[in-house]
């Protein structure tokens, strides 16, 4: 069951033993890399990378150490993706603003030429 924690005691119990073993092994080999701490503390990397990503291990003294960006796979040390996909990502999302204010600007134009029209045929009639 879950309480405020994501996991059960037990399973943060597991966990908690998983860092410590990373934490003390790093302490004493800290030109290790992902796959070498992985194999060495039976840690799988994905859980490694969970403890980088939380802040519970720093990468700042471990020159070796780097996971994959979530979207193209390349190495990165901080965050969840790359510069070149977070740009990516910015410059779409500023590409569909912009096309929703163009959008947005042409329904104002067309809904106010509508009024133009009304307007001249009542002055008309």
């Amino acid at each position: 069951m879950k309480g405020i924690h994501e996991y059960c005691p037990s399973c943060m119990k597991d966990i908690e033993e998983q860092y410590e073993k990373c934490y003390k092994y790093l302490r004493e080999n800290r030109q290790s890399t992902f796959p070498e701490l992985s194999e060495a503390t039976g840690v799988s990397i994905r859980q490694i990378t969970k403890f980088v990503r939380e802040g519970r291990i720093s990468l700042a003294n471990h020159p070796n150490m780097s996971y994959e960006c979530e979207v193209c796979g390349a190495a990165i040390r901080e965050g969840a993706m790359c510069d070149s996909c977070r740009q990516k990502l910015l410059k779409d999302a500023s590409h569909v603003l912009q096309d929703s204010q163009k959008k947005l600007e042409q329904q104002k134009s067309d809904l106010q030429k509508s009024f133009n029209i009304k307007d001249r045929l009542r002055e008309r009639h």
